[in-house]
């Protein structure tokens, strides 16, 4: 039997209100009412709905799994109920526009929400986050006909909105996509085969909004000539009735190693007379309009790594309390004991902890600068939170994923052989977190991302600033009068130099080494995250009065931290040994 994930509430509001400077978010404009009691309010009802309506069918829908059936798909028992009863509660309103009909939240509000749902339910919350970015991608850049008739529903999550991009002989190179439209009488009609499409075909809704992209006719090559259009499974008359099926069809669904409640289709477009499809945006500019969806879409994908950790570590804690074997070490009589009170055991639990914490610090530190990004009123402002952003999304995605993987195999070991079986439900978290790192772009691509344009196209500028405001933590726990706080100063500033070492060498080598750089690209990305969930320790433990905090950022700094080196000795020296050897001497 799964025991049960409680969602960390209090540990959520320190995180906003310490780190992401809750009150900053809501003096932006637009915040309105919004202070920590109605944060803590939102977050305590959303506490109750992921822990009593979605975990409960977390193992249920594993179980079952998602089926195809006569061209529809069936969700698993009590899928598209807990839905209706999601939509009918307004959570999918939460961070939408108020001019769709959205509530307005911050984004900071909707990532400690998010993160609930993806704990509690993984597979049923990739429905929630696709909706969300695509309301926030059609409002930017729809026509404002297709907004009077596709965003609200979408918004209140009357229909959903999956995003159609990957092709199968494609993969994660865009350039290579195929799917045609050919203009039809002020319309759209398309051509091709989508695969990987999550809930691109379910029985949550009436009607399924496609943003995908295709290729017009005159269209350039490469991803200069992507456009994207809007593909109703229904289309929808001008009064906002349904009309007739759209030529969309769900061909099959992927049998998965995990998220097996979760429909990921191949969807065919256009296998009689073409599906119909509306543009959005300009014609050949779908990538710029799609790079609005795809990007949230990390930071969302980043925060699910967070939750499934949370989640592995929650289980493997009452695990630890609960499970009796074995004398404690040095004890010279006496029965077996609680496995938490033997130290290898204690050891995971705090490393599960601490990266945690840094995950969600970061997290929730770059939910806030996107906030700012968005609303504050000097330009200035707005252009440095948004460097920030764009510098924090492959970190948070890649990292945290990566980190996420650790931390739910590290559960399971925690378990021993009872973990390894599934009635647990430890296997279910590893397998279902598995994909996390993989979809919406690997490791590499976002790792990749950037070294290439994040890092040496500003010449290193936005990785300066965030080192010189960590070492400016530094001086600020070095003064403090005890040991934990010094001890934190002097290995966060040991990481933070080795970080400036492996960034002088990524804008030397970007243009004369490309592949050295490439062949250390993802130790750079782990090298980033993790001196910038160091640096969200170190604040904690700087402002934090309770002596855990500063307990758990020293046990980060002194066991995660000196990795850095490591990884920075990757960069610095390590490309030689990775491309000597040929493709054919592998």
């Amino acid at each position: 039997m799964t025991l049960p994930y409680r969602a960390p509430v209090p540990e959520m509001l320190f995180a906003m209100r310490e780190l992401a400077k809750l009150d900053e978010v809501a003096a932006l404009p637009g915040g309105g009412a919004l202070d920590l009691e109605l944060v803590r309010s939102i977050l305590e009802q959303a506490a109750l709905f992921a822990e009593e309506v979605l975990l409960p069918l977390n193992r249920s829908g594993d179980q079952n799994g998602a089926r195809l059936e006569n061209g529809a798909v069936k969700t698993p028992p009590g899928f598209a109920h807990a839905y209706r009863k999601f939509v009918e509660a307004g959570w999918q309103t939460l961070a939408a526009r108020p001019a769709h009909g959205g509530q307005g939240m911050p984004y900071l509000v909707a990532a400690a929400v998010n993160e609930m749902w993806a704990a509690s339910n993984l597979a049923f919350s990739l429905c929630l986050l696709a909706n969300e970015n695509a309301a926030e991608t059609l409002a930017r850049h729809a026509s404002p006909e297709l907004k009077q008739r596709y965003l609200g529903r979408i918004v209140k999550g009357e229909w959903t909105a999956p995003m159609a991009l990957t092709e199968p002989q494609a993969g994660s190179d865009l350039s290579l996509l195929r799917t045609r439209a050919l203009p039809d009488a002020g319309a759209y009609r398309l051509f091709g085969t989508k695969i990987f499409i999550t809930y691109g075909e379910h029985d949550f809704t009436d009607n399924i909004v496609h943003l995908v992209l295709a290729r017009l006719p005159d269209a350039p090559e490469g991803t200069r000539g992507l456009s994207l259009f809007l593909v109703p499974k229904f289309l929808v008359h001008a009064d906002g009735s349904l009309g007739e099926r759209n030529d969309v069809h769900c061909v099959s669904l992927e049998h998965k190693l995990g998220l097996r409640a979760s429909p990921t289709a191949v969807m065919a477009y256009g296998q009689k007379d073409g599906a119909v499809g509306y543009l959005v945006g300009e014609p050949n500019r779908g990538l710029e309009a799609m790079f609005v969806m795809m990007n949230r879409m990390r930071l969302g994908v980043g925060i699910e790594g967070l939750a499934m950790a949370e989640h592995a570590y929650q289980q493997a804690r009452a695990y630890a309390r609960e499970r009796v074997q074995g004398r404690e070490p040095g004890a010279a009589s006496g029965g077996a004991v609680p496995i938490i009170r033997h130290p290898d055991v204690r050891r995971m639990l705090m490393e599960m902890k601490a990266r945690i914490e840094a995950m969600r610090g970061l997290s929730y530190y770059a939910a806030a600068r996107m906030d700012i990004a968005a609303r504050h009123p000097d330009a200035a402002e707005r252009s440095a939170a948004q460097n920030r952003v764009d510098l924090l999304t492959p970190v948070i995605k890649g990292w945290q994923t990566e980190q996420a993987q650790e931390i739910v195999s590290a559960a399971l070991q925690i378990h021993g052989g009872s973990g390894y079986v599934e009635e647990t439900g430890v296997a279910q978290l590893l397998r279902d977190v598995r994909v996390t790192s993989i979809y919406e772009a690997t490791t590499g691509i976002q790792a990749a991302d950037l070294t290439s344009r994040k890092v040496a196209r500003d010449g290193g500028a936005t990785v300066a600033r965030l080192a010189s405001e960590a070492r400016a933590v530094c001086r600020a726990l070095a003064g403090r009068q005890d040991d934990d706080r010094r001890a934190i100063a002097a290995r966060l500033d040991d990481a933070v130099r080795a970080l400036e070492e492996a960034t002088r060498y990524i804008v030397e080598h970007s243009a004369r080494a490309p592949a050295n750089v490439a062949a250390g690209a993802v130790p750079y990305l782990m090298l980033l995250g993790s001196v910038a969930g160091g640096w969200q320790l170190a604040r904690a433990a700087l402002v934090a009065d309770e002596p855990s905090r500063a307990i758990v950022a020293r046990y980060y700094a002194e066991h995660v931290l000196p990795r850095a080196r490591a990884y920075a000795d990757e960069v610095l020296f390590g490309a030689d040994s990775v491309l000597r050897l040929d493709g054919e001497r592998f």
